[in-house]
């Protein structure tokens, strides 16, 4: 093995890195604002967590799954919009 090859640097679009970030931080900032009205309704509501919600399960359980599923589908998203063109 030759551990001494040249490795070729790879160039940036400073577009294209400015149009990932936005996008990125766009995500973010959608993720964070329901996790926040899922903390709210901890801290503030309580009653309605613990209240049956789908099926016999309660709110925040219901919630909490919803926040995994939201951040796959803000992932998946997230590639779809930032896929080279």
């Amino acid at each position: 093995m030759d551990f001494k090859s040249v490795v070729t640097e790879e160039k940036e679009d400073t577009a294209v890195v400015s149009h990932n970030s936005r996008a990125g931080v766009l995500l973010f900032l959608v993720y964070t604002t329901i996790y926040g009205g899922f903390m709210l309704l901890s801290a503030f509501a309580p009653r309605w967590m613990s209240e049956p919600f789908l099926g016999g399960v309660n709110l925040a359980v219901a919630y909490g799954f919803g926040l995994i599923a939201a951040a796959m589908v803000l992932a998946v998203l997230y590639v779809k919009v930032c896929r080279k063109q």
